[in-house]
């Protein structure tokens, strides 16, 4: 069965060669990310900077841990402080005693003491004396103290996110249209299919054959795949260095499995794209077969079809399920990247049902258009190899980009809702100024600071906060989304929540620990609309006093000189701008990282659909000689045939790109539904300028791939 099956490759290597470079340009692309995504795991080992020649480093505590269940048993969970403790001058005091002690200069957030300090005595002396005030770090792990290692954890944790995003639409994408490649290579040979019956092979010599081809041509496309994606992962790491995605360290570490994991997933695809057909070719009889050979019949299979519909209900559920019991996740990056493939998978299944439907509603005048109608409905498997990888190309480009850009344009449009102020000042520390008060202006001071919650007993839950001097001015300045109770009652006792917490009814005692760790109870004084998730909870300065205020809203009163309040304001040392730059220069529409997440992911989608199409066309063409010379025999010019095939061609992207755009819809739908279940502004994007290039792309592509076949050149 080998020789046999190595002897058709042999003779059938140019309608397999676009199946193997698809494989091995998607093998290269799984272990690119997969090499750079395994880079992300650890950073590097820094050798310690800020106390490199003291012995010991004793850093103020800067971690919440908090008891939660965990099963039957209990388990302690940690969170970083938003406001780390300092060494406080007591402390020092006590460890100047046991040696000499070096400042570094930096300070705890808005304490006035360092947040470390490094010690020339021996540990166990610092221990003692430190007790259980502070931490105390020796060896490597006083490197804890520099701030480039908490940078580094954040730079890693974005570029994990980036890749892992990317990597899971790649594997989908690659996966999907190379198994949809591999059934049409095998739709093209029924009549060798036929022959075979005819001559004797059995319907299992007839599903192994194809099956070792696929092995073979996996295994090859692997092994290149690999290569490529070892050569491919320094400049993936470049590219995101250079783009700002990730910190100038980044580099691709000395990491096998990613290519492991690569190279099998080749064969495994080759062999799931070539099963089902090879299943069908081998249930059928040798007449049936060669009958088949020039009419599409049964192009949708029960299994696909049974999988289609899965799909889509799934699709459906998952959207439904998330809009009931939590829409804010449908915001969510992760989420609307991923829950789109779903539909977009179910789309394409189904697509072979559309066709002759959609072709029957398509009039076209003369006898080109009569050709390219009754041709359109009878290769329903050309037509639908042709629309699938278009219909996830614009797909992608509509859902994704949109669903990132109607995210951002509603965060956008919630902050400008929620603000009366006509000028905002931002700075690091504006707590000592803020206190003056300005002639003509109503000021808002504002620090950001967060509070932790444990829900359920199980978990511990972060919400960024802001703490106030005043509630009756933030509610003169603000327009906040309150649901219940009243802003104005916020005091020192109290806590301003947002519906997504699990206490929030007003007047609730809610246990919480404060920015800098304290626990407290808190009573509910007001509850905000969830929103975009930009609405988090709201306390007094008194319960974040080391936060410095870096935010003064401002609300002009009717007749006030602008000019002179906007001088007087200078005088804070902040950066003093109309709420409009301020929206502009804090609420951008999309950060350059995710820009560069998305132009990775798209472009990765648009060269595996160009690639598919063109393998779909130059293949569908090979095979169309006698049925193009048939048409110049009836009479047809060179021009008409020419017609015919470019009408073909660009009905099946058409037909592709309105399914795309099906669903974006439903996808855009979903998360415009999710916005208004929020309370939300409602600002659905579509990214029509990418999304008509998109298309644009695929049908030039595909129109010359379809003219080059010598059929055509010739017929």
């Amino acid at each position: 069965m080998l020789t046999i099956a190595l002897a058709a490759l042999r003779t059938r290597w140019t309608t397999l060669i676009g199946t193997f470079v698809a494989l091995a340009l998607g093998v290269g692309l799984i272990a690119t990310m997969g090499l750079g995504l395994a880079s992300t795991f650890d950073a590097p080992v820094r050798e310690p900077q800020r106390f490199a020649a003291s012995r010991v480093v004793v850093m103020g505590d800067d971690t919440l841990t908090v008891p939660v269940r965990r099963g039957a048993s209990s388990a302690q969970v940690s969170q970083r402080l938003a406001h780390p403790h300092p060494v406080d001058n007591e402390l020092l005091s006590d460890l100047r005693k046991l040696g000499p002690v070096t400042l570094a200069g930096r300070q705890a957030t808005g304490s006035g003491g360092p947040d470390a300090v490094g010690v020339d005595a021996p540990v166990a002396d610092v221990r003692r004396v430190v007790g259980d005030r502070a931490q105390v770090l020796t060896g490597d792990d006083r490197r804890r103290a520099d701030p480039a290692t908490e940078q580094d954890a954040e730079a890693l944790l974005t570029v994990n996110a980036l890749l892992g995003t990317a990597a899971g639409i790649t594997a989908f994408v690659s996966v999907f249209v190379v198994a949809s490649t591999f059934a049409f290579a095998v739709a093209l040979r029924r009549r060798e299919f036929g022959l075979l019956r005819t001559a004797g092979a059995t319907p299992g010599q007839l599903r192994r054959l194809l099956l070792t081809e696929a092995a073979v041509v996996g295994t090859l496309a692997s092994a290149a795949g690999c290569a490529l994606g070892r050569w491919g992962a320094p400049h993936l790491a470049q590219l995101l260095v250079d783009g700002g995605a990730a910190p100038s360290w980044f580099t691709i570490g000395p990491v096998a499995w990613p290519l492991h994991a690569a190279f099998w997933t080749g064969p495994a695809v080759a062999l799931a794209g070539v099963w089902a057909a090879s299943r069908r070719a081998g249930r059928t009889g040798p007449a049936e077969a060669l009958r088949e050979a020039d009419v599409d019949t049964g192009v949708l299979p029960p299994v696909r079809r049974l999988l289609g519909f899965a799909l889509l209900a799934g699709a459906v559920f998952l959207m439904t399920k998330s809009l009931v019991t939590d829409a804010s996740g449908l915001l969510k990056r992760k989420t609307y990247t991923t829950q789109p493939m779903v539909l977009i998978t179910a789309a394409a299944l189904l697509a072979p049902l559309l066709v002759r439907p959609l072709t029957q509603l398509l009039r076209l005048p003369g006898a080109t258009g009569m050709l390219v109608r009754a041709n359109t409905a009878a290769s329903l498997r050309r037509t639908a190899a042709v629309a699938a990888p278009v219909l996830i190309t614009v797909a992608l480009a509509g859902s994704v980009l949109g669903s990132a850009m109607t995210v951002s344009e509603s965060k956008a449009a919630e902050a400008r809702e929620h603000t009366r102020a006509d000028l905002v000042v931002t700075g690091e520390d504006l707590r000592g100024s803020a206190a003056r008060p300005v002639p003509g202006a109503t000021l808002s001071a504002s620090a950001s600071t967060a509070v932790f919650v444990r829900e359920e007993g199980t978990a511990l839950i972060r919400s960024q906060a802001r703490a106030v001097d005043d509630a009756k001015t933030l509610a003169a300045v603000g327009r906040l989304p309150v649901v219940a109770g009243d802003l104005r009652d916020l005091d020192d006792r109290s806590i301003v929540v947002n519906e997504e917490w699990e206490q929030h009814a007003v007047g609730t005692k809610v246990r919480v620990w404060l920015g800098d760790g304290r626990p407290v109870s808190l009573r509910i004084a007001a509850v905000l609309a969830v929103g975009t998730g930009n609405n988090g909870a709201y306390v007094t300065a008194a319960n974040a006093p080391t936060a410095p205020v870096d935010r003064i809203d401002v609300r002009l009163a009717p007749g006030a000189d602008r000019a002179a309040v906007t001088a007087a304001l200078r005088e804070t040392g902040g950066t003093v701008r109309s709420t409009d730059q301020w929206l502009a220069a804090t609420h951008p529409r999309t950060s350059p990282q995710t820009r560069l997440g998305l132009i990775v992911v798209l472009g990765i989608a648009l060269v595996y659909t160009a690639l598919a199409l063109a393998n779909t066309l130059l293949m569908a063409g090979s095979v169309r000689s006698a049925e193009l010379n048939a048409l110049r025999l009836a009479g047809a010019t060179r021009p008409q045939v020419l017609g015919v095939v470019a009408g073909e061609t660009l009905f099946a992207v058409g037909l592709g790109a309105v399914l795309g755009m099906a669903v974006t819809a439903v996808n855009l739908a979903g998360l415009g539904a999710a916005l208004a279940t929020l309370s939300a502004p409602v600002t659905v994007t579509v990214q029509w300028p990418v999304v008509g290039a998109t298309a644009g792309a695929c049908a030039l592509v595909a129109v010359a791939a379809a003219m080059a076949p010598k059929a055509v050149r010739h017929g």
